[in-house]
């Protein structure tokens, strides 16, 4: 599994998040996602994705449908986007 971390600034979180909702994550290799905020500063994002490859993920970041909706979701600035493979994971 590659996860793929996205951090970024948003403008209203609310309105962020009504974006991020509508946005077709599915479709585009999503497997799971966890939406965080930051506890001192509530409009910085993290958002965790799960794809079930690299490639996945890749493509999902460089999909022209994600930089219209992240613009269309007030994201300030650049993002900060960071891959990484699964090696374990655990619930308790």
């Amino acid at each position: 599994m590659a996860i793929l971390a996205i951090n970024h600034d948003v403008e209203d979180f609310d309105a962020w998040k009504k974006v991020y909702d509508d946005f077709p994550k599915q479709r585009l290799g999503v497997r799971f996602a966890r939406v965080n905020r930051n506890v001192d500063d509530p409009n910085n994002i993290t958002v965790i994705h799960g794809f079930e490859s690299v490639d996945a993920a890749r493509a999902f970041v460089q999909n022209t449908e994600l930089k219209g909706a992240m613009a269309q979701a007030g994201v300030s600035g650049a993002p900060r986007i960071e891959l990484f493979e699964e090696v374990e994971s655990l619930t308790f």
